[in-house]
């Protein structure tokens, strides 16, 4: 058999593609294809110019080839300067960032396309660079580290996937901020038009020249200025203890895949510290909003209110783990300890341990007893029980049901590696606990919820009794069981395990708030929104309703109106909104929330729902907070504004006589048939074609009450029976039920 010739030979290669293509995809297609259009265009002019050519461009990517390496960094520096300015004129959730990779490399030549390693390397290389900014490879340093007047920050070897050894990379840093502020005006000044190509290159690179001879000779002559935080901008008051926030650690390893492992690092790091007293942690939310953006220490500092800041990078790769971190006091731009670390992935907590360690010391903190005793306890024995736990962890931060349902699975995962995992039982209760509260039955039921957060924290506090989350689980789990006192201590104990966590003050001030002690509560949820001040929507929403129970109801509606915007399909909100706004008065906006609830999303709400839900809470006038501005709102008495003739409802003997021994035969509003059999002494069993409940049944003045663990909390729930005078028993509708879940026609068996 004859084989092919293919044609080699040596390429500089340009590779680029669009951060966060998928999520621009997903918001708004067709703005996306329009800007990536426009954007791949001016990019194509640009690759010509500079004498190369586009290869192929498919999806988000371009790949495009050079005679000359210059030429080819030379224009991945201008793409990236004509694609900020127009950028700028977009909206910050519109922007379009690329991320370019150049690689000098062998390639095979077939037709118009080209081949091989040389291309994979590009690729890689350019998966390692920032959104608007660039990476060589060693190859492309080398030839050009000299001729183009730019400078470089080396970045290390890299092990980039399917390429055997180690890639040397670069990232390319731009001139320093005046001379690219030069070159930008000196391109408007043409026009943008590019008549004379050659004579804007060479002003391009005179200026450039020009600017790098500056910078070189004030190096020389003086230290550079230093960016530091001014106290007097900073968004809150620096705090009487050591003040910090760690960025997420960048992933560095070239796969997308390991973003959880450099997400679970920042994690643990922030967790750990977190159980310091003597430093103030920012929130996990607050410094996750700054991922994956090219952020200023400075900014940071002003923004959270913190002192210092730790910054850092991560590349798993095999059995090895290297880390790079740095802690930098803001205010005066020192750096006061950076380090790497290369190790072996089976050392990782000893690797945390002593991060932990240099922070402390760094920041002359010193450590209580019980502190000591829990940074030295080690999670697991089990690495791939740790590994699993990372991945459930970065789901478990959504609340969509497929993730939330992935978390769980991977929880149960780690548990079955190693039994003893308690920070795994902690994180499975946590999950099952927002299954429970925010009912996502379509993950499982939510007594079912219930009953497996409660078993998984009594097996997390068992392996270790000082784990925080499970005992703020546990704390609103007692509350809601109006266990008021151990519900506070439950509460109170997670705050002083980790008192720089925002989650357990949250869940204190909402204990406090049920257990009838707003003023308490206030305090709680202070401290929390200091820790996290840029808190995510399902913090907005838990602080809005806690600031209505304190009756600071223009606070609530600015929390609630954010998590509104951000969560528009969870009705809890809305609730929220409405009664916030009946407080004060705004009764339109108020019924205009209660309407869209209504006509969207729970045509059964009602008061008599809400009687038997807030039961929990400790205090009469609390409960009657709520209901009395549900009902100002514009919200029915029972489901469906049901209203029974008074002629028609049914006595308690009635009931008894009519239902107790017999079965009950109907349809809900879809025509789905059902029965309920009951027992002389009231046992009831609930059969549809899919779906069976149990419960017990009894009679209350003239009102049918139950109670079953299936639904309402295994609270109890009432109400009345009505003859139907229009119904028939071959519609199965001669009598009306009417209670706060809904309202149903049926008839009974002879």
């Amino acid at each position: 058999m004859a084989t092919q010739d293919f044609k080699r030979r040596l390429t500089a290669i340009f590779s680029a593609d669009v951060e966060g293509y998928s999520r621009l995809m997903r918001e708004d297609e067709e703005a996306t294809v329009r800007t990536i259009t426009a954007y791949r265009k001016a990019m194509a002019k640009l690759i010509q110019q500079y004498r190369g050519r586009v290869v192929d461009s498919p999806g988000d990517n371009i790949l495009a080839e050079f005679t000359s390496v210059v030429d080819a960094v030379n224009c991945a520096v201008e793409i990236q300067r004509e694609l900020a300015e127009r950028n700028a004129e977009l909206p910050s959730e519109r922007k379009m960032q690329f991320r370019i990779g150049v690689n000098l490399g062998d390639v095979i030549e077939e037709g118009e396309r080209i081949y091989g390693d040389g291309v994979n390397i590009a690729a890689r290389v350019e998966g390692l660079a920032d959104g608007g900014g660039i990476c060589i490879s060693g190859s492309v340093y080398d030839a050009i580290e000299a001729k183009l007047g730019l400078e470089y920050e080396y970045m290390g070897e890299q092990a980039v996937k399917n390429i055997p050894k180690p890639v040397r990379v670069y990232r390319v840093l731009s001139f320093p901020g005046a001379a690219a502020h030069r070159v930008v005006k000196a391109k408007k000044a043409v026009g943008r038009k590019w008549r004379n190509i050659g004579l804007t290159i060479t002003a391009i690179l005179v200026v450039g020249a020009a600017a790098v001879a500056t910078w070189n000779f004030y190096l020389r002559s003086a230290s550079p200025p230093v960016e530091v935080a001014s106290v007097e901008k900073m968004a809150f008051p620096l705090p009487d203890k050591p003040s910090l926030a760690v960025l997420p650690f960048e992933n560095i390893s070239g796969d997308p895949e390991q973003e959880y492992f450099a997400d679970g690092m920042t994690d643990d790091l922030i967790t750990d510290l977190s159980k310091i007293s003597g430093i103030f942690v920012i929130a996990r939310n607050s410094v996750f909003t700054y991922k994956g953006k090219p952020v200023k220490v400075q900014q940071v500092s002003e923004e959270l209110g913190v002192r210092y800041v730790l910054e850092g990078s991560v590349r798993k790769a095999a059995d090895t783990v290297r880390i790079n971190a740095q802690l930098i006091d803001a205010t005066t731009g020192h750096h006061l300890w950076a380090e790497r670390y290369d190790r072996d992935y089976k050392d990782i907590f000893a690797l945390q341990n002593e991060v932990i360690g240099k922070i402390v010391s760094a920041l002359a903190v010193k450590l209580t007893d019980t502190e000591e005793a829990q940074l030295a306890r080690r999670p697991t024995n089990s690495l791939e029980a740790y590994d699993i736990y990372l991945r459930a962890e970065q789901a478990a931060y959504s609340y969509d049901l497929e993730e939330l349902a992935k978390a769980l699975s991977l929880y149960q995962r780690a548990i079955a590696l190693d039994p003893k995992f308690a920070a795994a039982y902690a994180g499975d209760a946590r999950a099952a606990f927002r299954v429970w509260r925010f009912n996502m039955a379509k993950v499982f039921p939510a007594h079912e919820a219930r009953t497996r957060a409660y078993e998984s924290i009594a097996r997390a506090l068992a392996l270790n009794p000082d784990i925080p989350r499970a005992h703020f689980v546990l704390a609103y789990l007692q509350a809601v069981d109006r266990k008021y006192d151990e519900a506070i201590e439950s509460a109170r104990k997670a705050v002083s395990l980790d008192p720089n966590n925002t989650g357990a003050y949250l869940n204190l001030a909402a204990v406090l708030v049920v257990s009838g002690r707003p003023a308490e509560a206030s305090a709680a949820i202070e401290r929390a929104l200091r820790l996290n001040p840029k808190p995510l929507p399902q913090f907005e929403f838990t602080s809005g309703w806690i600031l209505f129970h304190l009756r600071q109801y223009e606070r609530a509606i600015e929390s609630l109106k954010r998590a509104r915007d951000a969560m528009p399909t969870v009705f809890s909100v809305r609730e929220g909104l409405a009664v916030s706004y009946a407080q004060l008065d705004r009764l339109g906006e108020a019924k205009a929330e209660v309407d869209v609830l209504l006509k969207k999303w729970w045509p059964k709400m009602n008061l008599a729902y809400y009687r038997v839900i807030l039961r929990h809470y400790k205090r009469e006038e609390d409960r009657d907070h709520i209901v009395n501005a549900l009902r100002k709102a514009g919200v029915p008495e029972w489901p469906f504004g049901y209203e029974g003739r008074e002629e028609d409802r049914l006595a308690g003997s009635a009931i008894r006589a009519l239902l107790f021994g017999r079965t009950r035969i109907g349809h809900d509003e879809n025509r789905v048939p059902w029965s309920i059999e009951y027992s002389e002494d009231g046992k009831w069993v609930y059969r549809e074609p899919s779906f069976v409940a149990t419960g017990r049944a009894w009679v209350e003045g003239d009102m049918l009450c139950k109670e079953t663990e299936m639904i309402l909390m295994g609270r109890k729930f009432c109400g009345y029976l009505y003859q139907n005078p229009d119904g028939t028993p071959e519609e199965r509708d001669e009598y009306v039920y009417v209670y706060p879940l809904n309202v149903t026609y049926f008839s009974v068996k002879p």
